[in-house]
Parts: C-alpha cells; sequence; structure tokens
C-alpha cells in the first residue's frame, strides 16, 4: 500500500467537519465548486487534489500550507516526518550512486516502458496503480516504476539490471548510453 495515500487517510479521520470546511475553502482555486460542493470527507478532498496533481508524495508543500491555515501542528509534524523518512531512504534505493541510469532511460523509452519494467520482473498490478496515480504523463509512470523498482530490490537493483533488461526489449542504443 502506498505509504503516503495511507498518510493522506489517517489524516482524514482526523479532521473535524469544520476543518474540513477550512481546507474546502482554501482549495476553491485548485478544485472546481462542484466538486467541492460534493466532498464530504478529507479522504474526497484528498482525491481530487492528487487528481488535479495538486499534493503527491513529492510534493507536500501544498498540503503543509493548508494544514498550517488551519493550524494542525500535529498533522504538520506527521507531513515532515514522512518527507523526512523518504529522503533518509533514497540513498539506499540508488543502484550506484555514481551513475545516473534513471535519467538516461527516463529520456529515452517511450511508451514501451512497460515491455522494459515487465523484463525487469516488475508486476502488472505496480504499473497500473503507477498509471492510475499518473494518468497523463508518460515520463512520471516512467519515472515511478523505476523508482518502485529499485526499492523492491533493494541492495540487489544493480545497473546491469537495468541493461539487461533494455537488451531484452531490443532498446540496445538505450542500453549502451546507460552504459556510458
Amino acid at each position: 500500500m502506498d505509504p503516503f495515500l495511507t498518510l493522506l487517510h489517517s489524516f482524514s479521520s482526523s479532521l473535524s467537519d469544520s476543518e474540513l470546511c477550512d481546507l474546502k475553502f482554501l482549495c476553491r482555486n485548485d478544485i472546481g465548486k462542484r466538486k467541492l460542493e460534493s466532498v464530504q470527507s478529507g479522504r474526497e478532498l484528498f482525491n481530487f487534489l492528487l487528481e488535479q496533481q495538486v499534493i503527491a508524495s513529492h510534493n507536500v508543500g501544498f498540503l503543509k500550507n493548508m494544514l498550517k491555515a488551519i493550524k494542525r501542528e500535529d498533522l504538520i509534524l506527521r507531513l515532515e516526518h514522512f518527507v523526512e523518512e523518504g529522503e533518509a531512504n533514497a540513498p539506499d534505493d540508488q543502484p550506484d550512486v555514481n551513475e545516473k541510469p534513471i535519467e538516461v532511460i527516463c529520456e529515452n523509452v517511450g511508451r514501451d516502458w512497460k515491455m522494459l519494467m515487465r523484463k525487469l520482473g516488475f508486476s502488472e498490478v505496480k504499473m497500473d496503480r503507477i498509471v492510475a496515480a499518473n494518468p497523463c504523463n508518460l515520463q512520471e509512470q516512467l519515472v515511478q516504476s523505476l523508482r518502485e523498482w529499485q526499492k523492491w530490490k533493494g541492495k540487489d537493483a544493480k545497473v546491469t539490471d537495468l541493461i539487461k533488461g533494455l537488451r531484452d526489449c531490443n532498446m540496445n542504443l538505450v542500453a549502451d548510453l546507460v552504459e556510458q
């Protein structure tokens, strides 16, 4: 389960009706009036904000400002802890500090990214979740899937695996660029 969604769910369950009303007011420029009127819970509000790409696990500034506006310091601390944990785990997720294979792959692999991820052993369910979270952004789908692959593999996420996967998909030019 996505830790960011879990965090948002816990925020939602701790909001009072008046706080929800205040949050809806703060979102009036980012969410249409009809949608805002239909919102009955923090979960629904966060879903709309996620859909509009106003908030994301890597972009929490708007959410933090909203929580400041309603004076929920406890939730701000939890959000900051979430961000710090994500940054603390990031170095372990990198296959090799000296190389930037993900950037090269993202710049050169297009709509065939799913084929590459299948060769790397990545599950269809995870790919579907990533597509659902980023429906209109092909490059972000690839970036997120590669990051998830790194987290899944941990220390076993090797650049050589990426190169082998690229070659197995007949993406030899990209594989050559990654090797450089």
